[in-house]
């Protein structure tokens, strides 16, 4: 299965681990970009986030973008792209 959305994380993020993990268990694929390593992802994060580096923030394949969002809030938007 092909990812449709980006994960932007960092190694700390409690939340992210969370999320990742939920992810991982329903078997729904994603990619992960840690914004400590890529300038240019933090700068994009800060982007959708009104300025802030604020994580988990996911990135879909039609542009959209969800902040620190449910695994339900996941589901719901996986299953309105396809």
């Amino acid at each position: 299965m092909t990812a449709t959305f980006t994960m932007y994380s960092t190694p700390w993020c409690g939340y992210c681990h969370r999320l990742r993990g939920q992810l991982d268990r329903e078997g729904i694929s994603y990619d992960v970009v840690d914004i400590e390593q890529q300038p240019e992802a933090a700068a994009l994060v800060e982007k959708v986030n009104n300025g802030n580096q604020t994580v988990p923030t996911l990135v879909y394949s039609d542009g959209s973008a969800q902040t620190n969002p449910s695994l339900a809030q996941v589901k719901a938007k996986i299953a309105s792209l396809a």
